[in-house]
C-alpha cells in the first residue's frame, strides 16, 4: 500500500518566495515614495536662483526658490503621497488606477523641476516690482543645484508608482473586518435561569425585563 503523499510543505515552500518578495516590494516602495515626496517638498523651498537687479547706480541682490519658480513639483508631491497611502485602500483596477497616478506624480514633479532649473523669469518678475521698472532685468544670473535635487525627489516617487504598477496585486489591503457587513459580530454568553437562591441574580433577571420565575 503505496503512502498518500501531502502536498501541504510542498505549497508552502512555492509560496514563501513570493510572500518574501511581495514584502521587500511594499517596503521600497513605501520607502521611495515618503523619502521622495519629502525631498520634493524640502528642496522646492530652497534658492535655485540667485541675481542682481540694476537699481539708480547700484544693484540689489534678488534670490527665488522653487515656490517662486514653480509650485507643481510640491503639489505633485503632495498627490503622490496621497496616492500611496490610497494604494492600500483600493483592489484590483483601482489600485492600478492609483498606482498609476503615483508615477504619473512622480513624473511630473521631476519633469517641471528640471524645466525650472535654468529659469529666469521669476527673478525677472521680483526685479519689476522692487524696482517699480517693468523692463528692469537680472544681471549676474547663476542657478543653484537644488532644481535637480527635487528632480531625484520625482524620481524616486516615480520608481514608487512603477513598484506599486509591477508589485501592487501582491501588497496587502487595508483589512476589512471593519467594514459594516463583514464585521464579526461578538458572540453572546449564554444565559443561565437565575438561582433564586441568590436575590441579586432575580433582580437582574427581572432589569433585563426576564421573567425569574420562567425555566430557561
Amino acid at each position: 500500500m503505496s503512502a498518500v503523499p501531502v502536498p501541504q510543505p510542498r505549497a508552502r515552500a512555492a509560496s514563501a518566495p513570493d510572500s518574501a518578495g511581495s514584502r521587500r516590494s511594499l517596503g521600497a516602495g513605501l520607502l521611495l515614495g515618503a523619502a521622495g515626496a519629502t525631498v520634493v517638498l524640502l528642496a522646492s523651498g530652497q534658492t535655485w536662483a540667485e541675481g542682481r537687479a540694476a537699481v539708480g547706480g547700484g544693484t540689489l541682490p534678488l534670490s527665488a526658490d522653487g515656490q517662486d519658480v514653480t509650485g507643481l513639483p510640491a503639489a505633485l508631491a503632495v498627490v503622490g503621497l496621497a496616492a500611496l497611502v490610497a494604494v492600500f485602500a483600493v483592489r484590483r483596477g483601482g489600485r492600478v488606477v492609483v498606482a498609476g497616478l503615483l508615477a504619473l506624480s512622480g513624473l511630473g514633479a521631476g519633469l517641471s523641476a528640471y524645466a525650472g532649473a535654468s529659469d529666469s523669469e521669476a527673478l525677472d518678475e521680483k526685479a519689476a516690482q522692487t524696482t517699480g521698472d517693468a523692463s528692469a532685468g537680472i544681471e549676474a544670473l547663476s542657478h543653484t543645484a537644488w532644481p535637480y535635487v527635487t528632480a531625484v525627489g520625482g524620481l524616486l516617487i516615480l520608481l514608487a508608482g512603477l513598484l506599486a504598477l509591477r508589485y501592487g496585486s501582491r501588497w496587502p489591503a487595508m483589512s476589512g473586518r471593519y467594514d459594516r457587513e463583514g464585521a464579526p459580530r461578538p458572540r453572546r454568553a449564554p444565559r443561565t435561569a437565575p438561582d433564586p437562591g441568590r436575590p441579586e441574580d432575580l433582580w437582574k433577571a427581572l432589569d433585563r425585563g426576564e421573567d425569574p420565575t420562567r425555566e430557561a
